[in-house]
């Protein structure tokens, strides 16, 4: 065999190396690629949520007023927490708060958006939705301060509004019976608007074609949404309450702006105990062990959402 037969005979050997090479050439550069576009996110997330997040476990061991050094404590600022009276409380008014805002807000965005997807032409239902969305982009800190002034005992525009009804002025913010009431009523006002746009989205998933054979098997009304709607929106349902939850756990300025935690210790939230803890009192380790002790909280809350939702999720 002459030189130039064998280099022909060994050219399409090459091509095959050279064409297997591309496409890891080109997986290499899309990892690549992918890499650069995540890095941003990825970099925020661990300065700005996993280092904080290792800081306060590392510093609950501590006591440190920013002034001195810090000295260690061991497991002092965790069994000081499970004592103090204060902490025990504002865990207490959180779950409670937790409890009836969640609910309420669900039911209240399941029921407008159930009512808006049935009933109102579609410009209705834009003009709506935008509506209901709009105090979730305000300052809970200024919806707060406008609302303390609506609830005002003596000049509150909702106590006015009541005496033209023979109701006799309700002292919102001052009582330890109507207090968390009020915190729950502003809270639930501003955030039923996200819950409402999820439901209105599962809503619209929801094939036609499911309602209209259940409508010929004679369902009707609640009937129908209550065997066909609700099983084919446990999913937005579970999301819904997992963000409620999670949220509702953390409330702090609704609680601190209406009442400062008041009448006595009836309205103070475990997140006011790591404020006035940490920027008042100026004892970090302590508020840290507090923090620690509620972000195990709500791992262990949505754990058991998770684990519940294995039996009332049900997934097209």
């Amino acid at each position: 065999m002459t030189t130039t037969q064998q280099k022909a005979a060994s050219l399409p050997a090459t091509d095959g190396r050279r064409t297997s090479r591309r496409p890891a050439l080109r997986d290499r550069g899309s990892r690549l690629l992918a890499a650069l576009f995540l890095a941003p996110t990825v970099i925020g997330i661990v300065i700005f949520t996993v280092v904080p997040i290792a800081g306060s476990v590392v510093l609950s061991f501590f006591h440190w007023d920013v002034i001195d050094s810090p000295t260690f404590a061991g497991t002092a600022n965790y069994r000081e927490a499970f004592t103090d009276d204060t902490v025990l409380v504002s865990f207490t008014n959180t779950l409670v708060f937790m409890f009836f805002a969640v609910a309420l807000q669900l039911l209240l965005a399941l029921a407008l958006a159930l009512t808006l997807n049935d009933r109102l032409p579609t410009w209705l239902r834009s003009a709506f939705r935008s509506a209901f969305f709009f105090p979730l982009v305000l300052s809970a800190a200024s919806i707060s301060v406008v609302m303390k002034y609506l609830f005002n005992q003596e000049f509150g525009v909702i106590n006015w509004l009541l005496g033209h009804i023979g109701i006799d002025p309700i002292p919102w913010l001052t009582s330890e019976k109507s207090a968390m009431a009020a915190v729950v009523l502003v809270y639930v006002w501003q955030q039923f608007g996200f819950s409402f746009l999820l439901f209105v989205g599962g809503l619209n998933n929801i094939p036609k074609e499911i309602h209209e054979a259940a409508s010929l098997d004679g369902a009707t009304g609640i009937r129908k949404h209550l065997a066909v709607t609700l099983p084919l929106l446990s999913p937005t349902l579970l999301v819904a309450s997992v963000v409620g939850i999670i949220n509702a756990l953390q409330v702090f300025e609704q609680p601190y702006v209406l009442t400062d935690g008041g009448p006595g210790d009836s309205t103070r939230t475990v997140v006011m105990v790591i404020y006035q803890s940490a920027f008042e009192q100026l004892r970090f380790g302590e508020a840290s062990a507090v923090g620690v002790l509620l972000f195990a909280l709500i791992m262990a809350v949505t754990a058991l959402q998770f684990r519940l939702s294995r039996r009332f999720v049900h997934y097209q």
